[in-house]
């Protein structure tokens, strides 16, 4: 079992969401993204948020994390109303988010890559991170990060430097980034486009592995399969506003949700 830091994942005793949205809506211009989208996400529980193209999700992500402010309603995490915090605040907060888009350092290999992700270096450049990371313990977060490679399934291309490697394998390594900074909260953006079935088998085992060690998992994600394998909670989105939130087994039976997205 991947052994994440205990200072950032330490859950409280309370039974509070970690993440709750009060009545968020979002306007661009004359469109509303979003509309008066309320919800919680309970302390270590994997949360999927599905929905077909243009149902908001992703604008939901965004001020979540914090890239997005929204037009009205309050974002409430780890009890504490972060709404107007921006999103380096957030992160040193422990909330970790990936993209759509594998974001990864092509001259550097794999096992450097997901190195970064161990220092919080928000406040820091790429050099000085790095410069941070061998400044403490170099043998204790590479010890970690090899964990962390066996766990995404990228141990076998651990020298391998990023630029020469599948698209697959660029989501697999930031996903891993993402673990290696401990976060609370993972915010996981349609984390199985582009994967391998075998890639998908390691991703959740990942997403458990995390879970285990007391990490929060919010997911945006169109593989229903994975959805309803993974997901103890599910959060339907339609034309910007939430048409289901609930198990599972709950969200397949919805006619409303079978209407709008999954189909008769």
């Amino acid at each position: 079992m991947i052994s994440f830091d205990r200072r950032v994942c330490a859950m409280p005793t309370d039974n509070a969401p970690i993440l709750e949205l009060r009545s968020i809506s979002k306007r661009f211009g004359g469109l509303t993204a979003l509309k008066d989208v309320s919800l919680k996400v309970a302390r270590g529980e994997i949360c999927g948020v599905i929905g077909p193209n243009g149902a908001g999700k992703s604008t939901l992500f965004s001020i979540i994390a914090g890239s997005v402010s929204p037009s009205s309603g309050s974002v409430i995490y780890t009890g504490r109303d972060v709404t107007r915090l921006p999103m380096y605040r957030r992160t040193r907060m422990g909330l970790a988010r990936t993209f759509q888009l594998a974001h990864t350092f092509e001259s550097m290999t794999v096992e450097d890559n997901i190195l970064v992700g161990a220092e919080d270096h928000s406040h820091l450049n790429l050099v000085s991170a790095m410069t941070h990371l061998f400044q403490r313990s170099e043998a204790g977060a590479r010890a970690r990060v090899r964990e962390i490679m066996g766990l995404v399934g990228v141990s076998d291309i651990a020298s391998q430097e990023a630029s020469h490697l599948t698209f697959g394998q660029q989501r697999m390594v930031a996903t891993g980034r993402a673990l290696a900074s401990d976060p609370r909260l993972l915010l996981l953006d349609e984390p199985a486009a582009g994967l391998s079935s075998r890639d998908i088998d390691a991703l959740v085992a990942a997403i458990r592995g995390a879970r285990a060690a007391g990490t929060t998992v919010l997911l945006v994600e169109h593989n229903m399969d994975l959805i309803m394998r993974l997901c103890d909670h599910i959060v339907v989105m339609h034309l910007g506003e939430k048409i289901g939130d609930g198990r599972p087994e709950d969200v397949r039976q919805s006619e409303r949700v079978v209407e709008a997205y999954l189909g008769a």
